[in-house]
């Protein structure tokens, strides 16, 4: 099973069950971890720290 093909199973899932209050969670979850993963891998990891 493809990437996109799990995102769209997820997407049918919260339509078919109104759980749309999860998506906004799950989205925040995956930046925080792209800022994250990006901020221990750059030389701007001090100034993206600075903000915590």
């Amino acid at each position: 099973m493809n990437k996109v093909a799990i995102i769209r199973e997820f997407f049918e899932f919260l339509r078919q069950h109104k759980k749309w209050w999860i998506a906004p969670i799950l989205i925040f979850l995956v930046l925080f971890g792209v800022l994250v993963i990006f901020a221990s891998s750059s030389t701007l990891a001090p100034f993206i720290y600075s903000l915590f």
